[in-house]
């Protein structure tokens, strides 16, 4: 459970400070990211580097994930998860493992725990001092407009969001790119079904065979997972 304190004024306009409060279930509520405790928030990490591949990932398979190694359509999908889930003031041209957990999941549609991930590392932050759990300004102010209802809020600081998809992708993608690679699973069709066995294909894909890639991982983890 995190606790904090919000201040505002009072009917005769003095500073009040009010008690906030909330665990991991108020956050996937407000957040409304659909996802439950039985997610997991680990997969195995030839799972996700097999996706990579698929995603027109250039670098080696065993280095770092930076942004400018992916196919174009794909890189524009990575920068934005970063920049809205990220829990780092800096390097967001690298992606960490739990981002690209994120995105595996996400373009494969297999559940994962996001808000398990989410609040684990506002506690990161929160116990580094400093008050860095400010890294999601959008998560806490959700989290206390929540709380609030009466808070006044300026004209200037309501951000208009639109979702991402498929085709706001593929206007950004440039023919001239010889990584382009098409949008595959979820993002192409809402309604694809995950691969069994942890798989980032299915059998009867059509796309590149990543197995020679594959072949060169050297895993980081004795479990396999990232």
């Amino acid at each position: 459970m995190i606790h904090s304190t919000v201040r505002k004024k009072d009917e005769k306009g003095n500073d009040i400070d009010l008690e906030i409060k909330f665990g991991v279930e108020d956050l996937r509520r407000v957040l409304e990211l659909g996802d439950s405790d039985n997610d997991p928030t680990i997969i195995l990490e030839r799972l996700a580097k097999g996706l990579w591949c698929r995603m027109g990932f250039t670098g080696h398979i065993n280095g770092k994930l930076i942004n400018t190694m992916f196919s174009s359509a794909y890189r524009f999908m990575i920068h934005y998860v970063i920049q809205a889930l990220s829990h780092r003031k800096g390097a967001y041209d690298e992606a960490s493992d739990y981002i690209m957990n994120i995105i595996t999941c996400f373009v494969l549609n297999r559940p994962y725990n996001v808000s398990q991930v989410i609040f684990e590392y506002m506690l990161e932050n929160i116990r580094a001092g400093s008050n860095r759990y400010i890294m999601y300004p959008r998560f806490m102010m959700m989290m206390i407009d929540d709380e609030f209802k009466d808070i006044p809020k300026k004209n200037g600081d309501i951000l208009g969001l639109r979702n991402m998809t498929s085709e706001t992708i593929t206007r950004l993608t440039k023919g001239s790119d010889e990584r382009v690679k098409g949008i595959i699973c979820k993002i192409s069709r809402p309604a694809y079904v995950a691969p069994e066995n942890d798989r980032w294909r299915h059998e009867n894909s059509d796309s590149d065979n990543e197995d020679q890639r594959i072949s060169e991982m050297v895993e980081k983890k004795t479990d396999g997972g990232l």
